[in-house]
């Protein structure tokens, strides 16, 4: 019973926010959430057909910070937030806030229960969060949320253009992905986001190292006879 009440509260909090007392823990699930709410409305601008953001990267420091669960939480609500305050004059699309928390949602679990005992475990870590994040939360929550809204509203002459010139056809899924990667270039975007996390996350180590330091070794550090 113990274990699975430990198993739950690491997938919940990060060991770092789990030492924190409850006003604490509330206090950096609102900052967090305030720094997803930032940039969105600050640190989000279009560059021609491009909608440049660093979203995913603050979601990865919001989960590795929080853990899993926490972060999921906090940056779903900085994204519905950050909604109502810069709209940019459209409807709000859920799974553009479900995508941002599943980015922390991956970070805080792969920070949490990912740690073997390898040299550089930051950047292998880092690594898998950028892999997971853009095959799960870019390709197959965003694009697809995107690809169901805009075949029920209808899909624009730049996408149908780009589709019946590379593909010959309908927009298909696949097409409709490959526009919005390369076309949209969101694939730089990711690009970009991934760039800061093995920039930042390294440095955060130095600075936060309850966040990255394991359990266990501190366990054994605290009972040397044992080890």
């Amino acid at each position: 019973m113990s274990d699975q009440r430990n198993f739950f509260q690491r997938a919940l909090f990060s060991s770092f926010l789990s030492k924190k007392t409850d006003g604490g823990k509330i206090a950096y699930l609102a900052v967090c959430a305030a720094f997803i709410v930032v940039a969105n409305t600050l640190l989000e601008f279009r560059m021609f057909e491009t909608q440049i953001s660093v979203t995913f990267f603050v979601s990865t420091v919001a989960g590795v910070i929080l853990g899993g669960l926490s972060g999921f939480a906090a940056c779903f609500l900085g994204d519905l937030l950050g909604f109502f305050i810069n709209s940019w004059g459209m409807t709000y699309m859920f799974w553009v806030g479900l995508s941002t928390a599943t980015v922390a949602l991956i970070a805080g679990w792969t920070f949490t229960f990912f740690r073997p005992k390898i040299k550089g475990l930051v950047f292998v870590q880092s690594a898998i969060v950028c892999v997971l994040s853009f095959i799960v939360c870019t390709v197959a929550i965003s694009s697809t949320g995107f690809y169901f809204y805009n075949r029920v509203m209808g899909f624009s002459t730049a996408v149908m253009d780009y589709v019946a010139l590379k593909f010959g056809g309908e927009v298909t899924y696949f097409a409709y992905v490959v526009y919005r990667l390369f076309f949209k270039l969101q694939i730089l975007v990711n690009v970009l986001n991934s760039v800061l996390i093995f920039l930042a996350l390294p440095l955060l180590k130095t600075r936060l190292k309850a966040v990255f330091d394991d359990e266990e070794e501190k366990t054994k550090e605290k009972n040397p006879k044992n080890s």
